[in-house]
């Protein structure tokens, strides 16, 4: 398995397969991804631990332990920890390509941009 470290966290690769690609993503306490969007996959998120923040196209919603969230094609989404415990989550992409490259950044705590 692969482990990531990002200034908000760390992700790691569980699965990778041609069809889809599994994640376990750790969100520190007031860390928060980039606000992006990608044109070759989509995502379906499950919060396994913690509270997230989640923006869907400009609208704000919450996604609790054991509820998910789906990311269509295309949809600008960024996901926040505000609570003071880390946030855990699965990703599960599907579509066409799963690289780090597909990765469109609208906005960035971090200078991605």
């Amino acid at each position: 398995m692969l482990t990531e470290t990002r200034p908000w966290g760390e992700y790691t690769i569980l699965l990778e397969t041609e069809e889809f690609k599994v994640k376990r993503i750790v969100v520190k306490p007031g860390g928060r991804l980039s606000y992006q969007y990608h044109f070759k996959r989509e995502e379906n998120w499950t919060v396994v631990l913690g509270e997230a923040v989640v923006t869907l196209n400009g609208e704000r919603k919450i996604v609790k332990r054991g509820e998910n969230i789906f990311i269509p094609l295309q949809a600008k989404h960024r996901i926040a920890n505000e609570g003071s415990e880390d946030l855990v989550f699965i990703e599960v992409q599907t579509g066409t390509y799963f690289g780090e490259d597909d990765i469109v950044r609208i906005e960035d705590d971090y200078q991605r941009a």
